[in-house]
């Protein structure tokens, strides 16, 4: 993987890419797969923290809603302000839409989680 940021896998379908000072949230493609068409996603506010494992927000689609879960301990930096009125952007570009940004994440946590070569979604 030379070259290229590796993204880690929780056992719930989120990813987080480390870049920087910055760790990136998503939702797996295997995620939005299973849920169907996503019509409505409840994500946190800056400023919030959490810790890994923790709940921080939701999405639901025609299908089901799901909680959503902290791949890392830190602090919501940024939120995806897009899928407040896009939701469906999820559905179509899940690797490269995120949910949330944190700062003053835990690095050594990402040993908790699976890594892009083993994960198996």
């Amino acid at each position: 993987m030379r070259g290229r940021k590796m993204r880690y896998y929780t056992k719930t379908e989120e990813w987080v890419l480390i870049k920087g000072d910055k760790a990136i949230v998503g939702l797996s493609k295997h995620a939005a797969d299973e849920l169907g068409d996503i019509v409505y996603v409840e994500l946190p506010q800056v400023g919030d923290s959490f810790k890994q494992g923790e709940s921080f927000g939701a999405v639901e689609s025609v299908k089901a809603a799901s909680d959503l879960y902290m791949p890392l301990s830190g602090v919501i930096s940024k939120v995806n302000e897009a899928l407040e009125d896009a939701p469906e952007l999820l559905n179509e570009k899940p690797l490269k839409e995120f949910l949330v940004e944190l700062t003053d994440f835990d690095i050594k946590e990402l040993e908790n989680l699976i890594k892009e070569s083993d994960y198996k979604g």
